[in-house]
């Protein structure tokens, strides 16, 4: 099974793909996380180091990573999907999960041929901005999800309230899935 995890920041993706985690574990599956933007966090990291500052762990500097997102695509459209896809090939997981698909034009096509179901979490721009704050990115940026209503969906989950009722509700997707 295949799974791509969309939505804005702050909605959930990674507590959902930690759950379908959870989810395969229990079944006796093996689950991995593939990253689309991978090379995007490695050259993040590599610029902060130039840069001489220490980049908080997990933090995401999303104004640079839009940045780097648009130089690599700007010189090869498919790179970011094409080293996508090397990884994805040498992963031996029963469930593959993806929480970072943002384009609709080329790394959305490329994983939909790659059997991927789309996952969309929402959530309530309160809510989303309680989540963020806590965060401690650098940087916020939303540019790069402007054009996510283009990629459609398998299902749609909300997870504006407690995670009890998410974990549920993604529960009732995966095991439809299986």
């Amino acid at each position: 099974m295949r799974i791509s995890i969309i939505g804005l920041a702050g909605c959930g993706k990674s507590t959902s793909a930690a759950l379908v985690k959870e989810f395969a574990d229990e079944l006796g599956l093996t689950c991995a996380t593939v990253k689309l933007a991978k090379p995007l966090y490695d050259l993040q990291t590599q610029v902060y180091r130039a840069a001489g500052v220490d980049l908080p762990a997990g933090a995401q500097d999303q104004v640079l990573m839009e940045a780097l997102a648009d130089a690599m695509r700007r010189i090869r459209p498919e790179s970011l999907a094409d080293d996508f896809l090397v990884r994805l090939a040498a992963t031996e997981a029963d469930v593959v999960v993806n929480d970072d698909l943002r384009d609709p034009f080329v790394d959305a096509r490329i994983l939909r041929a790659n059997v991927f179901r789309v996952l969309r979490v929402t959530a309530t721009p309160e809510v989303r901005e309680k989540r963020l704050a806590g965060r401690g990115d650098p940087s916020r940026a939303d540019r790069s999800t402007g054009n996510l209503d283009l990629i459609e969906p398998d299902v749609v989950l909300d997870n504006s309230g407690r995670l009890e009722e998410h974990r549920e509700a993604l529960r009732r997707v995966v095991r439809s899935w299986l």
